[in-house]
């Protein structure tokens, strides 16, 4: 449970007035001191992640908000910044104080919060310190079910962690990253690169994942460097189901397996995965229709330390200004940034998406697909550039269709 990775958590956010007992509450659900309580406004100022287990759905992230009614110019910053976890959230809790009761604060932060079509629970807070609540009322007025508890006394805390059990998605990430493509005993060949970019002593998260899918599905995986590929495909008695390679070695890859071999990346694994496949293959027109002087966003999901020739800051640049034969305007975020304006962007690239949850992977496709810009994945951009896109897309026939059309 402790090891679970953050991307792979159930992301329950909690938001509400300033001092209405968000810090409070998250204390009481953990059983534990976890975010900072103080009877001053404003004391949760950014949003804090805290990973743990909630009993009994198991791994969880809660996200602590800063107050959606925080003033002054600082105070919108950080109401901006509360609205963004919205694009990470799987499940919502909007806490009432009952001391202010409802205002267009919560009228309009729940109306965002159905429109992303977010589950959410009403809870009213503080009934230690308000005896009279007439919780008929605040629920009738927000058109929600409300709960009532105390975060001091821990009264309703029991209630709550039943009802979140009960709201919370069961589909808030896809069952198997490769599992679902396999049956037991096939052999799966993965093609694992080590260079300056690769983590010492160990792999890189998507490929201890793709490999854990296998095994926990019963299939055989053989794991190989680009230069031993060949020699392992010899050595079988039985052909490989399918062979998944970072994508940067594609190239060299593709060269290697055989046509009747299934051939795919990880990162076109994790498109599926963590977002929509058929989004970002409809994206693909996107790098045929870049002109000199477009403006192209590129997204990262991590912030880790950068190698000289870099995927993002370096390849891919190099890559699509080859592509249209001159010069691009480039723009790189990190993390949990995602710029507010797309429309600016004739294009945009973003990473696998290993390191956040597919809730937001899904709001950034979402997003730019609902204004015509296309978005696509590192992995499916470097399969177009070296004319492999077609062959890695042969596992998926829907993505392969849509590429087709």
């Amino acid at each position: 449970m402790e090891e679970t990775p953050q991307a792979n958590r159930l992301h329950i956010a909690i938001f509400g007035r300033r001092n209405a007992g968000k810090s409070s509450l998250i204390n009481a659900l953990t059983n534990q001191d976890l975010a900072v309580v103080s009877e001053v406004a404003g004391t949760t100022t950014d949003p804090v992640y805290k990973r743990m287990e909630l009993l009994p759905i198991g791994p969880v992230v809660m996200i602590d908000t800063a107050g959606i009614d925080d003033v002054g110019e600082l105070g919108s910053l950080r109401v901006k910044k509360t609205k963004e976890v919205l694009s990470r959230t799987d499940l919502a809790i909007l806490v009432i104080d009952p001391e202010v009761g409802i205002d267009n604060y919560e009228k309009e932060l729940l109306a965002e919060i159905k429109e992303r079509e977010i589950p959410v629970i009403g809870v009213v807070n503080k009934e230690d310190k308000v005896k009279e609540i007439n919780i008929r009322e605040l629920a009738k007025e927000l058109k929600i079910k409300l709960l009532q508890v105390s975060a001091i006394t821990r009264e309703g805390i029991e209630g709550l962690k039943k009802e979140i059990a009960l709201k919370a998605p069961e589909k808030f990430e896809k069952p198997h990253i490769i599992g679902d493509m396999i049956n037991p005993q096939d052999i799966v060949i993965l093609v694992v690169p080590i260079d300056l970019a690769a983590p010492k002593g160990r792999l890189i998260l998507p490929q201890v994942q793709t490999l854990r899918d296998i095994l926990d599905n019963d299939g055989q995986a053989v794991v190989v460097k680009e230069g031993e590929l060949k020699g392992a495909l010899d050595s079988l008695n039985k052909e490989p189901k399918l062979v998944v390679t970072d994508s940067q070695v594609f190239k060299e890859v593709t060269a290697d397996v055989p046509e009747n071999i299934m051939l795919t990346g990880f990162s076109i694994l994790f498109a599926r995965y963590k977002g929509d496949l058929e989004i970002l293959t409809k994206g693909v027109k996107g790098l045929d229709d870049l002109e000199i002087g477009n403006r192209v966003l590129i997204a990262e999901s991590c912030t880790h330390h950068r190698t000289a020739d870099d995927i993002g800051k370096v390849k891919i640049p190099r890559w699509l200004r080859q592509m249209v034969g001159g010069e691009l305007e480039f723009e790189h975020v990190s993390g949990r940034e995602f710029p507010d304006d797309l429309d600016n962007y004739d294009l945009i690239v973003q990473c696998g998406g290993c390191m956040t949850n597919r809730k937001e992977i899904l709001y950034r496709l979402n997003k730019a697909d609902s204004l015509g810009i296309p978005i696509i994945n590192y992995g499916m951009l470097i399969a177009h550039v070296h004319g492999i896109l077609d062959r890695a897309l042969e596992p998926f026939p829907l993505a392969k269709r849509i590429w087709k059309q």
